[in-house]
């Protein structure tokens, strides 16, 4: 834990080079946050320290520094998100001379001492809105004020990281972002190389952190348990050479994403979840015949969506069924 000296006094702007950063994500590229500061009052510590213990499974490092006049100063640029144990505005009056670009700028979010709202101010898709819901399990209200998430949808930065890519060209995501609000957005189109690509200013690119990852694609009857996704994930993942840290995201249909169980089993293990749209899940359909097929012309949705969010598009592992719960295929 770094200390200062506390300060309420916020009358010193001065500012310091923040060259030398030891960040290994500045968060610019639709990575997820990894190192935090938790930036506190000494008085309210004890706080500090039970916010550190709540989330410290969760990110690579947090450090709690003492609140001082020129703290952001001093350390902006070494890490990805501010966790600031203060007042709203004591963090911007601190941090406004500071901010430069959305894509580079760390990420901040506030909350109070009781815990009980969590305000991401800056860097909301780049960190903050991710440390909001995460404070959520201490009682804090998440605050999101970044349109998408207000209106319940995901942004295109928030499908980067759920698909493990991060965002090529940033300045796009304002106008991608109004397709998102307005429904107009469309599935992710995938173009494999070698070749070149001409795109205008209202298309974003999102390149893969790696390729050689899996896709878990993932059905289910309605009401399948957590425990019934994690279960059949672990007993499909037997079946193969992968583990869980091998898969890039779990994939499913538009139909299936606002499962309960699927939802709570990705948040438990830190994975990102994709939707693929019916025609896309047509166009990739797997070799297992599926009776939804018939009956409602969708896909069977596990081998579709690996298939479909594949970097190779093909099967590792054919359809697998759970207890007549969830079924599984894994894609590379």
């Amino acid at each position: 834990m770094s200390s200062g000296t506390e300060n309420t006094d916020d009358t010193d702007d001065s500012s310091t080079d923040s060259g030398g950063s030891h960040c290994s994500t500045a968060d610019s590229d639709g990575e997820v946050a990894e190192e935090i500061a938790i930036i506190s009052f000494g008085r309210k510590m004890e706080t500090a320290e039970e916010i550190e213990d709540e989330l410290e499974d969760r990110y690579e490092l947090i450090d709690i520094i003492e609140y001082h006049g020129t703290v952001f100063d001093e350390h902006w640029g070494e890490y990805d998100c501010f966790i600031g144990l203060m007042a709203s505005g004591i963090a911007m009056r601190k941090t406004a001379h500071l901010l430069d670009d959305k894509w580079d700028d760390p990420a901040i979010c506030v909350v109070d001492e009781e815990l009980t709202w969590a305000i991401p101010i800056t860097g909301g898709h780049h960190g903050a809105n991710q440390v909001a819901q995460d404070l959520a399990t201490m009682g804090a209200v998440p605050a999101m004020t970044t349109a998408s998430e207000a209106a319940g949808k995901q942004g295109v930065e928030s499908r980067a990281k759920a698909m493990d890519t991060h965002v090529v060209n940033g300045d796009s995501t304002v106008k991608t972002n109004l397709a998102v609000l307005d429904d107009n957005l469309g599935p992710v189109a995938r173009l494999d190389g070698p070749r070149a690509v001409l795109v205008g200013d209202d298309v974003t690119v999102l390149k893969r952190n790696k390729n050689n990852g899996i896709v878990i694609g993932t059905g289910s009857v309605s009401g399948a348990s957590k425990e019934s996704f994690v279960a059949a994930w672990e007993q499909a993942l037997e079946e193969t050479d992968y583990d869980f840290s091998d898969i890039e995201f779990v994939g499913t249909a538009t139909r299936k994403e606002d499962e309960e169980g699927l939802l709570e089993a990705v948040t438990e293990l830190d994975l990102g979840l994709v939707a693929f749209d019916k025609e896309t899940l047509l166009e990739h359909e797997g070799p297992t015949p599926s009776k939804s097929k018939e009956l409602i012309g969708w896909p069977g949705v596990s081998e579709a969506s690996a298939i479909a969010g594949g970097a190779e598009q093909e099967l590792v592992l054919e359809k697998i069924g759970y207890e007549n719960e969830v079924t599984v295929a894994i894609g590379r």
